[in-house]
């Protein structure tokens, strides 16, 4: 991976919706090099899917939290598909220290928030933060290069 190609990854993470043409134009390139370029790296792995943020609050979603559950690894076959089926569940990371998965979670209101967490109690004890806000919205990592 070139200079170019972290480029185009790091316009890409801002608007996965940019266009060839619009690409080509910031990147000084042709669009079938951008063409071939992408190509490249889905073929190669390095774009694993393109995806739309929502806002979160025109869904009605006013209540995101996260959760870290104490779950034991014989647990683990059983939690993992359990886990996946909840569409609430933005992400459920396997982490190091007391409490064995971090799960970001996002909800309409805090009753629903509750039966959740209850739901989950099968597995383990949980430790729960509510976000207050959210000053550093998700980004995707972003190359440092000398943009054109």
């Amino acid at each position: 991976m070139d200079q170019t190609d972290k480029r185009i990854l790091n316009l890409l993470q801002q608007n996965s919706r940019i266009s060839i043409k619009k690409l080509s134009e910031k990147l000084f390139i042709t669009a079938p090099a951008v063409s071939q370029r992408l190509k490249n790296l889905e073929d190669e792995g390095y774009i694993d899917k393109f995806s739309t943020q929502m806002n979160l609050d025109r869904i009605n979603m006013k209540v995101k939290a996260f959760v870290q559950l104490e779950v034991s690894p014989g647990q683990k076959k059983d939690f993992y598909p359990y886990i996946e089926k909840i569409p609430n569940v933005l992400e459920c990371e396997c982490i190091t220290g007391p409490y064995s998965m971090l799960i970001k979670v996002i909800f309409e209101d805090t009753k629903q928030l509750d039966d959740f967490i209850n739901d989950i109690h099968q597995f383990g004890k949980t430790n729960t933060q509510i976000v207050f806000s959210t000053p550093v919205q998700q980004r995707g990592y972003r190359f440092n290069v000398d943009d054109k």
